[in-house]
C-alpha cells in the first residue's frame, strides 16, 4: 500500500520537519502543497526532520487547486482529516487500498470549509473531549497514519527490533 501524506499550507517548520521523518519512517509520500508559511530550507525545518530528508520522497505543489486537479479525489482514495470529519478515522477500513491519500489543513484554519463540504463523506477526524480546538498537526498525521499501516499489519515495515542481536 502506498501512503500519501499532503499538508495543506502548513504554517509551522517544525510540523512540517516531524512529519517529514514519520513520512521518512514509514515510507510514505509528503506532498507540500503551497503557499507554505516558512522556507522549505529553514533550519528548524531541517533540525526537526534529521538526517531523514534523504529517504523521503516529497511533492510539492504550487496550490491546493493545481494538487485536486492532478489527483482528483473522485477517483482515489482520497481523506480530508478535520475537527470536523463524518467518520472516526478508525472506522475507515484502508487494508484492501492500493493507495490513500490523506489530507491536512494548515495549522490555524484547517483545510477550507468548501472543499470539506464539496467531499463530506470522505472526511475523517481524530476523537476528542468536546471543546477542544485541535491536535498538533504533527501528531495527527502519527495518529492517522499509524493506524493506516497497523490495518495493513506494517506492510514493509520492521515489526521486530534485532537492536540487542547486533550486540
Amino acid at each position: 500500500m502506498k501512503l500519501n501524506i499532503v499538508l495543506v499550507e502548513p504554517e509551522i517548520p517544525q510540523n512540517t520537519g516531524n512529519i517529514a521523518r514519520t513520512c521518512a519512517a514509514l515510507g510514505a509520500k509528503l506532498h507540500l502543497v503551497y503557499p507554505l508559511g516558512f522556507s522549505i530550507s529553514e533550519k528548524q525545518l531541517k533540525r526537526a526532520g534529521l538526517d531523514y530528508w534523504d529517504k523521503l520522497e516529497i511533492e510539492e505543489h504550487t496550490s491546493f487547486k493545481e494538487f485536486l486537479e492532478k489527483y482528483k479525489p473522485e477517483e482515489n482514495n482520497m481523506f480530508f482529516v478535520t475537527t470536523k470529519g463524518k467518520k472516526v478515522y478508525s472506522d475507515v477500513n484502508f487494508s484492501q487500498m492500493d493507495e490513500v491519500f490523506a489530507l491536512f489543513g494548515k495549522e490555524t484554519k484547517g483545510l477550507p470549509e468548501e472543499v470539506l463540504q464539496k467531499y463530506l463523506d470522505k472526511t475523517i477526524r481524530i476523537p476528542m473531549r468536546e471543546h477542544l480546538r485541535s491536535l498538533n498537526l504533527s501528531n495527527s498525521v502519527a495518529i492517522v497514519a499509524y493506524d493506516i499501516y497497523r490495518q495493513t499489519e506494517f506492510l514493509n515495515l520492521e515489526e521486530i527490533s534485532n537492536y540487542f542481536d547486533k550486540k
